[in-house]
């Protein structure tokens, strides 16, 4: 009893001093976010706020995380987007977020949330990089007032559809107006300065909320003073007043009859599980305290967050790096600030909305752009460059196979090109050789290397072949680990070859091939 009033106290304590104020400047990152995103993936505007509630709510309780925030992630756009549009219905979409949820549950029961540490972080970064160019590319009919939700498909271009994204370009010029393009603007513009100068003073006031506050008076600006120019009503995020008559729930009959269901559960489950535990390893550094999530129970918690969300009528959810670095700077101790900034977004849901119908699409356009850019900055491209080609190649091909193709067909291509290199540099590494002369006779010393495969095959037969006549030849294995019975054999048919080039052949801790057989 004493623990658990030690236990209470220290958490009532940690919110007054630090979590309530830290869940106030989440409540702001996230609020945009949620809107933004839902808006991206061409999804209602509440289902991004059902992920966001349930996110701040429902996976705080489970997961053991103290400072990561999870919400709707940008990173899930291009998927959800693609997604809605290609089964034809919201409702059954929501049912491939109910399945993605139970997959991440089955992973993290099973214990295998370690399967990120088996893609290359040049991979990832370049999955990233791929979202984020598409997220900026998704905002820019909304920064000119292009109010039409086909613009952008998943792709630039698709070349195994040949479905591009450019088919409806004409109507840019028809549903352009002036008035998105120069709120946009300034809205830019103001984000930029803010950033460079008070956003470091004034640290309780989130950049993205500051931006989104003024565009709105931006845009009542604009209105009143260019009153013939107005911006129209479908140019503001329109939230119906009773925002829980117009939920959709899951359509449970297309379950076994769509086969869509499954894949794009496979693709979102995936996504959604590397960068929630990308998220939460990042999270895990900034913490003062030195506390490690567990990746698999997180992995149930975001499991049973995506189940509730797919139910419900919202979008995937992730643990989000954005917020919880938000959070994290903000002050934050314990998991209080991100429970709590599900409330605000309940409150905000139940009482203010007419407050969030004055949010103009484009400024929450801006809003995306700035958070693609963070993902996809020209810095980061010039630092991967500068690791070298065995980075930057991966790295590169995987960006240009997702805005070719799609984000997992991308990611499965980064990887096959990434392991291409990894057996390149095995083929090379099976073996060392130095060479030294005394007198009439060459003397080899070949060195095996740590583990030595079947990829080494034909290196290792062209070195023996390559060797002179009456020379003498040390082979050492005594730093292996592991030499393939391949490589075994080859040394096998070699001792002969060896007697009749009058080659003294001498291997050290090598097991022989016969020996190995009799085993």
């Amino acid at each position: 009893m004493t623990i658990f009033n030690r236990r209470t106290k220290f958490y009532i304590v940690s919110f007054v001093r630090h979590d309530f104020k830290a869940s106030i400047t989440v409540f702001f990152v996230a609020l945009p976010l949620c809107l933004g995103i839902s808006l991206a993936s061409n999804a209602p505007v509440y289902s991004g706020l059902i992920a966001g509630i349930i996110g701040g709510i429902v996976i705080t309780l489970i997961s053991k995380s103290q400072l990561s925030v999870s919400g709707p992630a940008a990173g899930l756009t291009a998927i959800c987007a693609a997604a809605i549009t290609q089964m034809g219905a919201i409702e059954i979409f929501f049912l491939s977020i109910a399945v993605a949820g139970m997959l991440q549950m089955i992973l993290g029961l099973f214990k295998l949330g370690g399967f990120t540490h088996f893609i290359p972080s040049a991979v990832i970064k370049g999955m990233l990089a791929g979202i984020g160019i598409i997220l900026i590319s998704k905002q820019i009919p909304l920064i000119i007032g292009y109010d039409k939700p086909d613009f952008w498909t998943n792709q630039l271009f698709n070349i195994f559809t040949f479905d591009h994204s450019f088919k409806h370009i004409g109507d840019l010029y028809h549903h352009a107006s002036a008035g998105p393009i120069v709120i946009s603007g300034l809205a830019l513009l103001f984000l930029y300065t803010w950033k460079k100068t008070l956003a470091k003073k004034i640290t309780f006031l989130p950049t993205s909320f500051i931006t989104v506050l003024a565009g709105v008076l931006l845009a009542m600006a604009y209105n009143y003073l260019f009153q013939s120019h107005q911006l129209d009503s479908t140019q503001f995020v329109s939230i119906p007043t009773d925002i829980f008559s117009e939920i959709k729930f899951p359509k449970f009959s297309a379950l076994f009859s769509q086969t869509e269901i499954w894949s794009n559960a496979i693709v979102i489950c995936f996504v959604a599980s590397l960068e929630t535990l990308l998220s939460v390893t990042a999270i895990d550094k900034l913490d003062p305290y030195n506390r490690i999530t567990p990746q698999n129970r997180e992995l149930v918690a975001q499991g049973a967050g995506n189940l509730l969300s797919g139910l419900l009528g919202g979008l995937p959810i992730t643990a989000v790096i954005v917020r919880s670095s938000a959070n994290a700077q903000a002050g934050a101790k314990t998991k209080l600030s991100s429970f709590a900034h599900g409330i605000w977004l309940i409150m905000a849901v139940l009482f203010a909305i007419p407050l969030i119908n004055q949010i103009p699409y484009c400024i929450l356009a801006v809003i995306l752009i700035r958070t693609g850019y963070n993902l996809a900055k020209p810095k980061m491209f010039l630092t991967i460059y500068k690791q070298g080609r065995e980075q930057f190649f991966p790295f590169m091909i995987t960006v240009i196979a997702i805005l070719f193709s799609d984000l997992l067909i991308g990611v499965i291509i980064g990887c096959t090109y990434a392991i291409y290199f990894l057996i390149k540099h095995t083929y090379r590494a099976g073996f060392s050789i130095k060479e030294k002369t005394v007198g009439h006779i060459k003397y080899f010393y070949i060195d095996l290397a740590l583990n030595v495969s079947f990829l080494n095959k034909k290196r290792f037969m062209d070195m023996l072949d390559g060797l002179p006549e009456y020379s003498e030849v040390e082979i050492n294995g005594a730093d292996s680990i592991y030499i393939d019975r391949d490589i075994l054999e080859i040394l096998h048919d070699f001792k002969s070859k060896a007697r009749q080039k009058h080659i003294e052949l001498k291997t050290i801790n090598i097991p022989d091939v016969e020996t190995i057989e009799l085993h």
